[in-house]
């Protein structure tokens, strides 16, 4: 029986056997109490990732936006933020409907902002305008290709936010990638924002979680917002120890993801009628011409040789690959998507008659 390649997403991604030993032999304690061990190890652990004084588990990366949002805004205020972030496009408008937040939508460069993009949104204070507290960045950027922020970028935004006495947060999902992809310790990337969130639960394969990290002021007021959402857990290091084995075993394996999202990108466009995008990360990105019908006409040719992806709009198509992706399946995807293009286009082309 042929394995499924999934590409649908690293969210995909399977806790590894020593992530669920970890998970079962866990010490474990009640979290609301900060008696939770595992837990605590993994703040910590977290924070010195990240070069932070304190870190909080939550459970998912959109738990841990809305509660660094609201952490570092009021009712009423207003954040700066790229077009398509996935803070404003894919976690249920919560910054408006918990947080009474208003997004000033920055023009950027495949997700990335820049100081000059960002001035060119500033409004003079008024009170007809909402008061900008933040500035939102997402590294990488999902919907930009998995495009990474430039270290120099990120000085030069820190720069600005201290100019405007305003905060900096990094939807930092796959930061680690961007370290990888920058060959840089998270430190380096995270040194310019005030508070970062991170997923476990993405590249790093394990089973769930988030973590936000920030100073000790911030996270106490995080941990408020935490409780208030729902998410004060209580023997979590079940969890917990899973996402230790994370951070301990998987960021070093990212550059090599990153090697097979290149050769997928290379190879999947040089199939007649696919173009790929740039490849930063572990993303890829390809539009479909309409001689080979729509995306998701491709994605189910490719579901059915056992190749999974996902279909973004009529023309688009998303492959993510992590870890347990390997090279050679990212070969055996590019042959099925050549079968699979090769078996549409044939069924386009006029019977001569």
């Amino acid at each position: 029986m042929s394995r499924t390649i999934d590409l649908r997403s690293d969210t995909v991604s399977m806790p590894t056997a020593a992530m669920r030993e970890a998970m079962a032999s866990a010490p474990v304690g009640d979290d609301c109490y900060g008696e939770d061990p595992s837990v605590n190890r993994l703040e910590e652990m977290a924070a010195e990732f990240t070069g932070k004084e304190a870190a909080v588990m939550v459970t998912s990366g959109t738990q841990g936006n809305i509660v660094s949002l609201l952490t570092h805004c009021r009712n009423g205020d207003e954040f700066i933020v790229a077009e398509d972030s996935h803070t404003v496009s894919t976690e249920a408008g919560n910054y408006a409907v918990v947080g009474g937040l208003s997004p000033r939508v920055a023009p950027s460069e495949r997700g990335i902002l820049t100081p000059d993009s960002i001035r060119s949104v500033l409004r003079r204070p008024y009170s007809a305008f909402p008061p900008t507290r933040l500035i939102s960045l997402e590294n990488t950027n999902n919907r930009g290709g998995g495009s990474v922020y430039p270290l120099e970028t990120l000085a030069g935004i820190r720069d600005l936010a201290d100019e405007l006495g305003i905060g900096v947060h990094m939807d930092g999902a796959r930061v680690f990638n961007a370290a990888a992809a920058l060959d840089v310790p998270v430190a380096h990337v995270t040194q310019y924002v005030d508070s970062v969130t991170f997923c476990l639960s993405k590249g790093l394969s394990a089973p769930v979680g988030s973590i936000v990290c920030a100073d000790g002021d911030f996270i106490e007021t995080a941990r408020r917002f935490r409780r208030m959402l729902g998410g004060g857990l209580r023997q979590s290091g079940v969890f917990a120890s899973a996402g230790i084995i994370a951070l301990e075993t998987i960021p070093q394996k990212l550059a090599q993801d990153h090697a097979n999202a290149r050769r997928l990108g290379e190879g999947l466009g040089a199939i007649p009628g696919i173009s790929a995008d740039p490849v930063y990360t572990n993303m890829v990105y390809i539009d479909v011409d309409p001689s080979l019908g729509t995306a998701a006409e491709l994605a189910d040719e490719l579901a059915a040789r056992d190749v999974k992806c996902g279909a973004v709009n009529d023309s688009r198509i998303r492959l993510v690959t992590y870890h347990q992706i390997s090279a050679e399946d990212i070969e055996t995807a590019i042959a099925a998507a050549t079968a699979a293009a090769a078996t549409l286009s044939g069924a386009r082309t006029p019977v001569q008659v």
